[in-house]
């Protein structure tokens, strides 16, 4: 007598969560233990900054010269600088500086990059190629240095250091959309969105841009590291923040020459600098393994 072989279908619960890739990408993430880290590292820097006026009773920019280049001790945890400011103050400003910077300048640099992404993936011909080639002269030169020649020619400050590292990021998100355009366009759905008619506008909006944004996400966490290197380098150089604003670069660059003499002056904004970059990449190594599908098992 032959035998009989019933497969066993799972019946989701009603009370089941639903399954999706975000919320599977989020469990993945939660499991992540470097990522988590990295949670807590820039959690911790986040809250310093928004917390700073009632963290300390001093102000960043204003210090007494009898107190100048004192050692950490329970009156200044840190230490104080050349000046007699508190270092523990302005390195928890200072926070508030670097990941403006790094948030703002990516915020931009997504939005021009992915716009423009788009329209040379979807669009093609001439469309791509004036952009592509703008991508290309961008990309010939070192970001760092690009910035530089932009602070230049718009004068140092802190907005025009954003501006720059926004502008020369820009070419990393656009080439990264449209090589992800270029294969969606491609797919099933697009092709029957075109066929019943929708918009240009419409698909890519509805059906290319959502598709997107998972690199997108990836690219950009890792890019807030990178933007608040090239602020800190930026305000080293004298380009980027001006005295007396508490920026970690910026403040590197004022303590170099009493690094034998008071090194807590250079070594608390040079951890700040390394943990908060740190905690940006561990983030971001997290969410491109949990939203890269080849990364699951």
């Amino acid at each position: 007598m032959a035998e009989t072989h019933v497969e066993t279908v799972r019946v989701q619960q009603p009370d089941e969560p639903v399954s999706s890739p975000w919320r599977d990408a989020w469990r993945t993430l939660r499991k992540n233990r470097m990522a988590i880290a990295g949670f807590v590292i820039i959690f911790v820097f986040v809250l310093l900054a928004l917390l700073a006026p009632y963290i300390t009773p001093y102000a960043y920019d204003k210090g007494e010269l009898i107190d100048k280049n004192k050692p950490p001790s329970a009156e200044h945890w840190f230490g104080t600088d050349y000046n007699g400011r508190d270092v523990f103050t302005r390195v928890i400003y200072g926070a508030q500086i670097s990941l403006r910077v790094g948030l703002f300048s990516v915020i931009g640099s997504v939005i021009a990059g992915t716009f423009l992404g788009l329209l040379a993936g979807y669009y093609g011909r001439w469309v791509d190629m004036i952009i592509s080639r703008l991508f290309d002269i961008m990309l010939a030169f070192p970001s760092i240095l690009l910035a530089i020649a932009i602070v230049a020619m718009l004068g140092p400050s802190l907005e025009n250091a954003l501006l720059a590292i926004a502008i020369v990021n820009i070419p990393t998100y656009g080439r990264l959309v449209r090589s992800r355009v270029l294969s969606l366009k491609e797919e099933e759905f697009v092709m029957a969105a075109k066929a019943i008619g929708s918009k240009n506008s419409r698909i890519i909006l509805q059906h290319i841009l959502p598709n997107s944004l998972a690199p997108i996400i990836v690219t950009g966490t890792l890019g807030i590291a990178t933007a608040i290197l090239e602020a800190a380098a930026l305000g080293f150089l004298g380009l980027g923040a001006q005295p007396p604003q508490p920026e970690w670069g910026l403040m590197l660059s004022d303590s170099r020459q009493y690094i034998q003499k008071a090194p807590w002056t250079v070594i608390f904004p040079g951890l700040s600098i390394m943990l908060t970059v740190l905690g940006f990449n561990l983030i971001g190594d997290g969410l491109r393994d949990a939203l890269d599908p080849r990364m699951k098992h």
